[in-house]
């Protein structure tokens, strides 16, 4: 009796993420770790005991230095990948971002049910962002941007820098300076729970599909599994 043989896939590869857009997602994770750390730092302060003077020390003001530099790369790494989505490929398009079509809210409930019920066995062909990721990540550019702005508008009434004095607006506006601390503070928290999903969603398509999908955002290349041959 023969034994069966095993069939293998083949595959392809595509390049999908270019330099800019790699460049912009480990940036743009550094710059989420430091700032959520500095800021719940800044937000809950720790007591150091030491015998050295305290007005010697600084510490404090070397963390809110800190969270202010990695604000200004966040947001002007985030305004580059604004316009790269104008000008990128076609798996970094604002298109990607944005479900203007039927086809993309039928991808966006057919995610849902193969990620989140896991009711649905037809697998999900996308090469770049799925449209629920994409959806997901436009929200998160919103936060992104509202984050920003609450920030500087913060930073404003500490500093005489013109850029972050046109952000003096948005303190009135929402209420005053503890209002705007508040929802600043808070929306740290969206990002440390979309992290924590993002990170566990990206190694589970890794391991389902089998196309790469951690390495592709270090290397850019995706392998793409070839349609069988009747």
């Amino acid at each position: 009796m023969k034994a069966a043989k095993t069939k293998y896939a083949e595959y392809y590869q595509i390049y999908v993420w270019e330099l800019p857009v790699r460049f912009y997602h480990w940036i743009n994770a550094l710059c989420i770790v430091v700032l959520a750390i500095t800021g719940y730092l800044i937000g809950q302060p720790i007591a150091i005991h030491s015998s050295t003077e305290a007005s010697f020390q600084y510490w404090f003001g070397t963390v809110r230095f800190i969270h202010f530099s990695f604000a200004f790369v966040f947001f002007f790494n985030f305004l580059y990948r604004i316009y790269w989505g104008f000008v990128g490929n076609s798996f970094a398009s604002w298109k990607t971002f944005i479900p203007y079509t039927p086809q993309h809210w039928k991808e966006i409930f057919h995610v849902l049910c193969l990620d989140v019920l896991q009711i649905c066995k037809k697998p999900l062909k996308s090469i770049g962002h799925n449209a629920l990721a994409g959806l997901t990540y436009f929200l998160t550019f919103l936060v992104f941007l509202f984050q920003a702005i609450t920030g500087f508008g913060l930073y404003a009434g500490m500093s005489d820098n013109w850029f972050t004095g046109l952000f003096t607006w948005i303190i009135p506006l929402m209420g005053g300076d503890f209002a705007v601390r508040q929802w600043h503070h808070l929306m740290m928290w969206f990002f440390i729970i979309f992290a924590m999903i993002h990170v566990y969603l990206v190694f589970y398509h890794d391991y389902i599909e089998e196309r790469g999908t951690t390495s592709s955002m270090v290397g850019g290349w995706k392998f793409i599994e070839k349609p069988e041959k009747e």
